[in-house]
């Protein structure tokens, strides 16, 4: 994860020790006691602007900056950070998401053997290359989705339902929840998809998730475990704000990312 472009493509074969991004992993780990069963990672990236060409740099149209993107990785359930990974101002494809999560996963399995590894994250994580080896290496993830023709139609008999019970009992707003199954044209199988319906006298409003979690229902997926993750959108917020890690006006990458971890570490505690 060092903030090159060959290492978000998983090109570079440096040890792991010598790459800043490992002293946070480390930290985090050390802050349990034991092994624990089961964690759950909630991954997102912010923008950064910068003022100048810093290395990485690159114009964003949606903000309409010249910015980083940098990743953070949070565990909300302790409010700690995990990494933060340095990286260019541009959304990232799936090859880099598989890299990051197949370097984070091979390390923390260096001393956590058997924990359940959970990734959560919006729809810019949904990566058919990201799922397939989370799905092969035993990992979880639960990630938003962006609704489509055809995913609507699959939810579309419970939506009208939804619609017609909300008008009739003149509610403001009716929630519903229901699942299917899935399979977008990049994906190689379907995979469960929960949608949650939303009513009002506007209109509809459907939100979607995908995830490889086979329990729980739908309601339980999206309200009490993909919601979650805005406690995480909350450490990015604290992040910036109380301890400036939007401060990376180095020239060099790797000043910048190890910029990143000195303005991360009083979060470890």
């Amino acid at each position: 994860m060092f903030p090159t472009d060959a290492v978000a493509a998983g090109e570079c074969s440096a040890p792991a020790r010598r790459d800043p991004t490992y002293i946070l992993v480390d930290a985090w780990m050390d802050s349990y006691p034991r092994e624990p069963a089961s964690v759950t990672l909630d991954i997102d990236d912010t923008c950064d602007v910068v003022h100048g060409h810093q290395q990485l740099s690159l114009f964003n149209a949606h903000y309409d900056e010249r910015c980083f993107l940098p990743i953070h990785v949070y565990d909300t359930e302790k409010s700690r950070p995990v990494a933060v990974v340095l990286r260019p101002g541009k959304t990232p494809g799936g090859v880099e998401v598989r890299a990051l999560l197949r370097r984070l996963v091979r390390h923390i399995r260096t001393r956590w053997h058997n924990t359940q590894i959970t990734f959560r994250g919006d729809g810019h994580y949904a990566r058919p290359e990201a799922m397939a080896w989370c799905e092969t290496n035993g990992i979880d993830y639960i990630f938003g989705l962006s609704g489509t023709k055809p995913l609507a139609r699959k939810v579309d008999e419970v939506a009208d339902d939804i619609r017609t019970r909300r008008a009739i009992e003149n509610l403001p707003v009716l929630r519903g929840y229901t699942e299917t199954r899935h399979k977008a044209k990049s994906w190689d199988r379907e995979r469960r998809t929960v949608a949650r319906i939303e009513a009002t006298m506007l209109g509809l409003d459907i939100r979607f998730v995908v995830t490889s979690l086979d329990v729980g229902s739908a309601e339980w997926i999206y309200d009490s475990l993909y919601c979650a993750r805005g406690q995480a959108e909350n450490l990015i917020k604290l992040h910036k704000t109380q301890l400036a890690s939007d401060r990376t006006s180095c020239r060099s990458a790797l000043a910048n990312q190890v910029r990143l971890v000195l303005h991360t570490r009083p979060l470890i505690g």
